[in-house]
């Protein structure tokens, strides 16, 4: 009996509470609607280029070494929670450890060996995803400008005179670059607004086609303040930055449209700078070059703000 006179017993209240917890979390681990075969993939969606699956690498083995902390930590928690709990009959203080030399520098070597093996996979990972080592068959420079964003083909197509390598809106683009620009491309544009969308998928912001099996080069300029220029199932993103040229490539494999977005708080219609991305056969990639020559779209939108001054002197110091 309890001091009340109840039979109840006190211990029901947190069984039940343990109960609704469990239940909260099943729930939410069943709600998200993906499948047994999406697990894998830990929340990425499923890559569509060749770099891609790097990138998945990466984000598994992060979670692989962070469950073996985690379950480590939980472990030594619910060790001590047990087997070191106030006894219920003696009230005397356990004994107490102090200046332990072995454990103090196991608590410190353990978490440095994780940070710098995390690193080496990173930064080795980082440099091989960031090379721009090969030619690239296609060249984009994306322009990001508040609230949309606009593809300057560097191709040469049919229809289209001038050369990229000398037009005065591509002077933002650094020489570096230039270098691998076909000769004698005049080019072709496409450039979006917030309402527009896409005719196949009704998703919103420009369509940015691309050719599969080709290795694309994507050139990224701003205009006016920082962007970030995200295709979501290419697992791969980067900073579109006034007066700071990136640059990065990846080979599309796998056809279809799919969704793109800024991945920085660029102001108030941030959340409206959605762009797809259109994966396509070579043959059907270069007869949308010539549908927008033959539209009137040749030549180059501006690129953007030209590099600052220190941004030059590294692009001596890198020529």
């Amino acid at each position: 009996m309890s001091p009340n006179g109840s039979d109840r017993s006190p211990r029901r209240p947190m069984r039940r509470k343990l109960l609704q917890a469990l239940t909260a979390g099943l729930v939410l681990a069943t709600a998200t609607g993906c499948t047994y075969k999406d697990f894998p993939r830990l929340g990425m969606p499923t890559p569509t280029t060749e770099e891609a699956p790097r990138i998945l690498s990466l984000w598994q083995g992060s979670w692989a070494a962070a469950l073996a902390v985690g379950v480590l930590v939980w472990g030594l928690i619910i060790w001590s929670a047990i087997f070191h709990r106030r006894s219920r009959t003696k009230v005397e203080v356990p004994p107490q450890t102090r200046y332990n030399m072995p454990i103090e520098a196991l608590y410190t070597v353990v978490p440095i060996i994780i940070v710098s093996v995390l690193f080496y996979f990173t930064a080795r990972d980082e440099s091989k995803l960031l090379s721009l080592d090969k030619k690239p068959d296609v060249t984009v420079n994306v322009v990001g400008f508040q609230w949309s964003w606009c593809f300057n083909y560097i191709e040469n197509v049919d229809g289209s005179t001038g050369d990229a390598k000398t037009d005065d809106n591509l002077s933002a683009v650094p020489k570096r670059y230039k270098k691998d620009f076909p000769d004698n491309a005049g080019g072709v544009y496409t450039c979006g607004t917030p309402g527009e969308r896409n005719p196949q998928t009704n998703n919103p912001g420009p369509t940015l086609w691309l050719p599969e099996g080709k290795t694309v080069r994507f050139v990224l300029t701003s205009r006016d303040v920082i962007h970030s220029f995200w295709v979501v199932p290419f697992l791969m993103k980067q900073d579109v930055i006034p007066g700071h040229t990136n640059a990065f490539q990846v080979t599309p494999n796998k056809q279809g449209t799919f969704l793109g977005k800024c991945a920085e708080l660029c102001g108030v219609d941030h959340s409206r700078m959605l762009f797809n991305v259109k994966v396509v056969s070579p043959e059907r990639y270069e007869q949308h070059l010539k549908d927008l020559a033959k539209k009137g779209q040749t030549g180059y939108v501006p690129a953007g703000i030209e590099q600052t001054s220190h941004e030059k002197e590294r692009e001596s110091n890198i020529l």
